[in-house]
């Protein structure tokens, strides 16, 4: 048998980070039983879906490694409209499913609970198709469903309490549960991959398979992902869009790692691996089932690691979109809600040289690369982006700077070291140690009182615009 697996995900919003982490497990599962992946677009809910968002399945899995070339498809749901309603003929045909025509508010007047499910009236009426009529599924009145798990054992349901679920709705159309399982059915599907939250429907699903005379596939239903507040994540509360996390500047390299570690770790003490380490040793029946925490400062911290284990060259490289984009529009960016911010000086401004000599420097000190326009935009600026409460703070000490700027422009050379010892002689005089010497210097050139070490920065801004700033400055 080879082993299939799919990764079902619906067209209609960005792209989360737990589905990006059951397409990676499905795709490591997939590589180490020496079988397929296929990518399945569930696009029925015509009035949600966007074509956009399609190709925004097929970036954000590009981006996390799971090129377009590796994977059997995207096939789509809408594609199998007639294996669907075939299958809900088949199951009417034999006995395994039956017309209704009750509505919600017929049940619970029959019922007198708003809360209760479907009562079964429509059971032995005998209805035949029609206009408003959904077909319902018949559950077994007795027994259970057992369902065999490679991550939860085998948890039981009793089947005295499956309420009779729709297949189909009053206009034909197949839902969700029928759709998926006749779609795994079609595709070969041998392993079913997924979310916790999908449980609950896997005991419908798999009375649907057996009762179209197949096998059920092997189940794995991996934990759910939460937020610190141990609240499954939601994209109404919480950052949960890769494309957000992409745009911030989090390697695809350290998100897959850290993806893979929610529920899940390799051996010995440690977390940061090479993505071949992951590849040999990931065992879905080693997966917890307990909830995993996506801990986004653990995930900052995962991608610092990562960022200063590239070469310069290749940080440089990575920080390519950020400094020079191609950028979307603000109207691109508020209508996806995510997108990389323009740095804020011209585009002419930027010389790819000039970074290079503070690239290394850059690399030592930030997390995320969205954050490198900040440290360099000095660099590309005609003038600093001035914090004013680093320079009220850092201004008590402006005296110094006419002596500075005098001995600066006198200096033979214009190195780091020569920079920093005319400081300290400065300062000295003035009665002020190195810190407290440098600190109007720092805000007058670079506009913050924070950033790259200063003497290197002087050195590489050029003694003609480090003394028109501190001249504009001092005045």
């Amino acid at each position: 048998m080879t082993v299939r697996v799919r990764f079902a995900p619906s067209p209609t919003g960005m792209f989360h980070v737990g589905g990006a982490r059951s397409a990676l497990q499905n795709a490591v599962f997939a590589k180490q039983q020496g079988g397929v992946f296929v990518l399945r677009i569930e696009d029925t809910d015509a009035a949600r879906n966007r074509p956009e968002w399609t190709e925004g399945i097929l970036s954000a899995l590009d981006w996390i490694g799971i090129a377009r070339d590796t994977y059997e498809g995207p096939l789509f749901q809408s594609s199998y409209h007639a294996e669907h309603t075939k299958a809900a003929q088949q199951l009417f045909d034999a006995g395994r499913a039956y017309y209704c025509d009750c509505t919600r508010d017929d049940v619970q007047a029959r019922t007198e609970n708003k809360y209760s499910g479907y009562d079964g009236f429509c059971r032995d009426r005998g209805l035949s198709a029609g206009e408003g009529r959904a077909l319902r599924f018949r559950t077994p009145d007795e027994g259970v469903t057992k369902v065999v798990d490679l991550i939860r054992g085998e948890p039981t349901f009793e089947n005295k309490l499956i309420e009779d679920f729709v297949i189909a709705r009053g206009d034909g159309s197949p839902v969700f549960l029928l759709a998926n399982v006749v779609d795994d059915m079609t595709m070969g599907i041998t392993h079913v991959i997924r979310a916790e939250e999908h449980l609950p429907n896997t005991p419908k699903q798999q009375l649907l398979w057996e009762s179209l005379g197949k096998t059920p596939p092997v189940w794995a239903h991996v934990p759910v992902v939460v937020n610190e507040k141990r609240q499954k994540l939601s994209k109404r509360r919480d950052k949960v869009a890769l494309e957000m996390y992409r745009d911030e500047g989090y390697l695809a390299a350290a998100m897959r790692n850290y993806l893979m570690l929610l529920g899940w770790a390799p051996s010995g003490d440690r977390e940061i691996v090479p993505w071949s380490v992951i590849e040999d040793e990931f065992r879905l029946e080693e997966v917890n089932p307990s909830p995993a925490f996506f801990d986004e400062k653990k995930l900052r911290s995962f991608n610092g690691e990562y960022i200063r284990a590239l070469s310069v060259a290749e940080f440089a490289q990575a920080c390519t979109p950020w400094l020079t984009g191609p950028f979307p529009t603000e109207e691109e960016r508020a209508e996806r809600g995510y997108g990389i911010t323009p740095p804020p000086w011209p585009a002419d401004a930027y010389d790819p040289a000039v970074f290079a000599q503070v690239a290394e420097l850059v690399q030592t000190r930030i997390a995320v690369l969205s954050e490198v326009p900040s440290y360099v935009d000095f660099l590309f600026l005609d003038e600093p982006v001035l914090d004013e409460a680093s320079w009220a703070k850092a201004s008590k000490d402006a005296g110094i700077l006419p002596d500075v700027i005098a001995a600066l422009r006198e200096l033979p050379s214009w190195d780091a070291e020569s920079l920093k010892n005319t400081i300290v002689t400065v300062g000295e005089a003035h009665g002020l140690k190195l810190g407290k010497a440098q600190a109007p210097v720092r805000v007058a050139v670079t506009g913050r009182s924070v950033g790259l070490p200063l003497f290197e920065s002087l050195e590489v801004l050029g003694r003609e615009r480090t003394l028109r700033r501190l001249e504009a400055a001092a005045a």
